[in-house]
Parts: structure tokens; C-alpha cells; sequence
């Protein structure tokens, strides 16, 4: 097996300069960033290096780990982090072999995919930080003004606090386990690109997960100050019209992702005060959508699948680029490895933990399997049975499928439930979730001055308890496919109401029963059991080769 401490440490000083944008030129050159600063010494160049910054989230390496040749595998915050995002939880099926460590919760201290992302994750937080020192030390000689120097280390910023929130979610504790007293992972605001920054690389202990989120939200907060409310992209060759963002970070993006990291937290009075800034205080009684944010003008698309069949929708707050020439190939392509075996691989599939979830009406469109607004798509999966699929990834020969990191469905769904937690069933919560979920039921969204009929309204629920279930329901249907249940899980994990008490239950390996899916009809047996939070394979292990470099890592217990 390649020693992974020696590829790991060889790229920790690599700098990934994407320097094109009609075709793929990672040129993996060893770049010092305390003695060569030839990536920064044009405006031009600047920006290349922070084109390489946002190309390492998109197309990170994949080491077998057994010899045979890597590959690019959509690491950390591609098709393989949204598939392991799904396959850690319930809601979708493994079928064959391809996430199976993952799906049964086998992996170990030497397994791929968990391996593969902690390095990939490092390696993209690496090359934030060997850019931020470029981009100050471009400022300081007046190669750029510091105006532009502090927005693109706000750019920096924001990809390293989500990569660094990806690491907890995987790798610690929830926050509300010990209230942020677990260990977290290393926290590394600097570059390693000397002898001495290696050396403070393997004598770092890990934070305490109150620390870093600590340091996660002040990086935020860097980013929203430094950030513009827009970024002007041209990208030739992806379907991303000029001067329309989606795929560099602003400032309502950082704000969004501050929502997220506070939900983690259970900090709901700061989730609501974040999310005031980008939502507006009194939507819209007539029209729809009724929130349209302040900051970059972001809303709700009309209709269910106008996130997903134009790369550029205006609810797309943030996500990782792909286009026909700059994908991260079959292996890792989102519509490859979530859609059915033709034209897809059918690899993960809809399970009927979710298909059959009692919250999901029958008539809600997001369960269309036909027509104009099909949203699953019904064929057979890699082990040749027929399946659901969903289909918000639709470009299986080009592979362009945008990775979905932040919507503006998730930002109101964040304030409705914070909402709910700390004032209860008010106007406000109920607007947040219908305005999310009525776009999906007959009638179409309408709006608040004449709603449509099946809105929910405060007689609904018996108590805010019932309300904040029903919008964590609406989570798990309105993001199926898009990799976030494990995070609600994980961050649920010690709710004393919503706890699914660690790994859930889950369909068996490949199940593929469709005369069990159904709307309305119980969820047939479970066939994997639960795995208690208690247990230690409620997390990842620290890599085998992350603890023989830095043995003052301590591993997670169990391992």
C-alpha cells in the first residue's frame, strides 16, 4: 500500500492552479508558499490561484489506498461527499459495492472513501491558507489592492470554515454532546509549506469542538464583511450565464453557511439574527415567492425542479462548478452515481425510508415520476432490479451537474425551524415552511393573501414540538439527493425530541422491493439494524497514516 504520510505530505505543499476555464489544467507543481511567491506576483496570477482554491473543492484525488491508480472522485465537496452524505444516513440505498463500507458503517482507519475525504478536506484548507498568505503578501507589494486582497481571503475563508465543519461533522461529537466539550479534529489556519509549519502539523492536538466553531464563525465573519453581495463570473463552456454567481462565495453565502453552522449548534436566537440579514422581515402578501432575500436578491424558484435544470437558478446560493470539459468524471459525476444504470451507474438509489415517509403527501410534486416536472425516475440500478432514483441530476453524458452546497430553500427552512425552537408556532415559521413546501402541492405556491388549501396553518400542530418535526420532515423530502441528511442527523443526535439515537435503521445493502414504496404504506421492514450513538462507529476513525505522522492526534475511541 503508498504510504499515505508521503503523499500527503507532498501535497500539503502543492498549489492547484486552475488555469483555464475551457478545459482541465491542474498543473500539481511544488509551490512554497514562504519562498516562492511566483503565484502571486500578477493580478492575473491572484486569480488563478484562487480559481485553484475552489477547483481543489471540486475535484479532489482518490487514493485505492491498494496500489492501483488514483483518480479524480469529486472530493471533498462533490459527487462523492453528497453520495457519503446520503449513504451515512437512511433515507437512500446503497446498491453493489461501490459505498458499501460506508452504508453499513465498516470503515476503518484505512478505509477509502472516509480516508480520502480528511485528506482532501486538509488539502483544500491547505491551499486556502498557502492563498491567503499570497494574496497579503500581493497586497503588501501593490500587485493587488487590499480591497480585492481581503475579498478573495474572504473567498478563502468561507471554503475553509466549510471544510472545516465538513471534518466535524464526520470526524466529532455533536456540539450539543458535552456543549462543544468533544474533541474536534486539528484546526489549521496556517500553511504548510516549511520544514517548521510540517513539524507544527504533527505535534497539533485536536481543538475542542467549541473552539472550533469558535474559529469556523470568525472566518465567517470575515467573509461576510469582505464579501459583495455579487461577484460578476464569466465562465466559458459551463451553463452559467455572464455575471450570474453561483460558484464563488458572497456575502450572503458566508451568512447562510454561519445559519448552518449555528443550527449545528443549537443556537437558534443566532441562527434567527443571521438569517434577518438575508431574509426579509415581511414577505411579499401577493406574489411568489414571497421572500426574496435583501442581500444578491436570491428566492425560491417557482417550481420544484428549477433548482436543478438550470445551474444558474437564483435560488443556487452557492455551489461547486462542474461543466463537459471541467468534470470530475463518470466515478464521481452527481447524475452517474444518483441516477438509474441507463444512462447512469445506478449506485444509490431512493430508499422507502423516506419515499414512504408519512409526511410526504401523495400529491406533493417532488414525488412526480413523469412528465415536465419528473422528479424521480423509476429504472434499474447497477444490480440490474428496478429502483427509484431521484432525478435532480439530469446531464449524464456531459457531466454538469452543478454540486449543490447551499439553496435558499435551506435558509428558510433554518429560520422556520430556529423560529419554531425559541418563539414557537408564530406567523413567521409558518410562512418560512410553506413558502418551501407549498410550491410543491397542487395549486402551486399561490401566496400568503389567498394560500392554497392544503397550507399548513397554526391549527396543524398541537404544540412547536409537531411544528419542528413537520419542517424537519420537510428537510429530509426537499433535500433528498443533495447530501444533508447526515448532517441532521448528527447535529439531532442529542435532541431530547428528535433524536434518531444514532445511525438509524436503514434498507439492506441493494434493497430494491418497489412493491413496498408506495405513498401512504408503512416502511417495510429494516433490514440493517440501528447503530446507537453510543457506539463508536457513530463516527469516522482519524486516518491510520494521519496518527503515525501526528501521533498526539488522538484517535476516536473504538478504533
Amino acid at each position: 500500500m503508498k504510504s499515505l504520510k508521503n503523499i500527503f505530505s507532498i501535497l500539503l505543499i502543492a498549489l492547484a492552479l486552475f488555469a483555464g476555464s475551457c478545459k482541465k489544467s491542474l498543473e500539481l507543481a511544488p509551490y512554497n508558499a514562504f519562498g516562492d511567491q511566483t503565484a502571486f506576483q500578477t493580478p492575473e496570477r491572484c486569480l488563478l490561484a484562487l480559481y485553484g482554491v475552489y477547483d481543489a473543492a471540486q475535484s479532489g484525488d482518490y487514493d485505492p489506498l491498494n496500489g492501483t491508480a488514483h483518480s479524480i472522485r469529486g472530493y471533498p465537496f462533490g459527487a462523492a461527499s453528497i453520495a457519503q452524505g446520503e449513504m451515512r444516513g437512511e433515507d437512500m440505498v446503497n446498491i453493489a459495492t461501490f459505498y458499501q463500507i460506508t452504508y453499513q458503517a465498516t470503515y476503518s482507519t484505512v478505509s477509502p472513501n472516509n480516508v480520502n475525504m480528511w485528506i482532501n478536506l486538509y488539502l483544500l484548507i491547505n491551499k486556502a491558507n498557502l492563498s491567503i498568505d499570497g494574496f497579503r503578501a500581493a497586497a503588501a507589494k501593490g500587485t493587488i489592492n487590499g480591497t480585492v486582497a481581503a475579498q478573495y481571503e474572504a473567498e478563502c475563508r468561507f471554503l475553509r470554515a466549510l471544510a472545516h465543519h465538513e471534518l466535524l461533522v464526520n470526524f466529532s461529537r455533536p456540539y450539543l454532546d458535552g456543549n462543544g466539550n468533544m474533541p474536534g479534529v486539528p484546526y489549521r489556519d496556517y500553511a504548510t509549506g516549511s520544514s517548521a509549519a510540517l513539524e507544527r502539523v504533527r505535534s497539533q492536538p485536536r481543538d475542542s469542538v467549541s473552539v472550533f466553531y469558535a474559529k469556523i464563525i470568525a472566518d465567517l465573519d470575515y467573509a461576510e464583511a469582505n464579501l459583495g453581495a455579487t461577484i460578476p463570473v464569466t465562465v466559458t463552456g459551463a451553463s452559467l450565464p455572464a455575471g450570474v454567481n453561483t460558484i464563488r462565495a458572497t456575502k450572503a453565502a458566508a451568512i447562510a453557511l454561519k445559519m448552518r453552522v449555528k443550527l449545528h449548534k443549537g443556537d437558534w436566537a443566532g441562527v434567527i439574527a443571521e438569517g434577518n440579514k438575508i431574509i426579509p422581515t415581511t414577505p411579499s402578501l401577493t406574489s411568489y415567492p414571497g421572500f426574496i432575500s435583501p442581500i444578491g436578491g436570491w428566492k425560491l424558484e417557482t417550481l420544484v425542479t428549477g433548482p436543478f435544470t438550470n445551474n444558474a437558478s437564483g435560488e443556487s446560493m452557492f455551489s461547486i462548478r462542474n461543466d463537459a470539459l471541467d468534470n470530475t468524471g463518470v466515478n464521481a459525476a452527481l447524475a452517474q452515481m444518483l441516477g438509474p444504470n441507463v444512462p447512469g451507474r445506478g449506485l444509490v438509489a431512493i430508499g422507502p425510508t423516506v419515499f414512504n415517509l408519512a409526511a410526504w403527501r401523495c400529491d406533493d410534486a417532488r414525488r412526480a415520476t413523469s412528465g415536465t416536472g419528473q422528479m424521480i425516475i423509476q429504472g434499474l440500478s447497477n444490480a440490474n432490479t428496478q429502483s427509484y432514483f431521484t432525478k435532480k441530476y439530469i446531464d449524464y453524458v456531459g457531466q454538469s451537474d452543478f454540486a449543490p452546497m447551499i439553496r435558499y430553500a435551506e435558509v428558510l427552512l433554518t429560520q422556520a425551524e430556529a423560529e419554531a425552537r425559541l418563539n414557537g408556532i408564530t406567523t413567521k415559521a409558518l410562512q418560512l415552511i410553506n413558502e418551501v413546501r407549498n410550491r410543491a402541492l397542487p395549486g402551486g405556491p399561490g401566496n400568503f393573501t389567498t394560500p392554497p388549501a392544503n397550507t399548513y396553518i397554526a391549527a396543524n400542530f398541537a404544540n412547536a414540538t409537531a411544528l419542528v418535526k413537520a419542517i424537519l420532515d420537510e428537510r429530509r423530502i426537499e433535500f433528498i439527493g443533495e447530501g444533508k441528511r447526515w448532517g441532521d442527523i448528527h447535529r439531532l443526535a442529542m435532541d431530547p425530541n428528535f433524536s434518531s439515537g444514532g445511525i438509524p435503521a436503514k434498507s439492506v445493502n441493494g434493497y430494491a422491493n418497489l412493491a413496498a414504496y408506495g405513498c401512504g404504506l408503512p416502511v417495510p421492514a429494516l433490514g440493517q439494524a440501528a447503530i446507537p450513538y453510543s457506539d463508536f462507529r457513530f463516527l469516522w476513525p482519524i486516518p491510520q497514516d494521519e496518527r503515525v505522522s501526528n501521533p498526539i492526534v488522538a484517535q476516536n475511541p473504538g478504533y
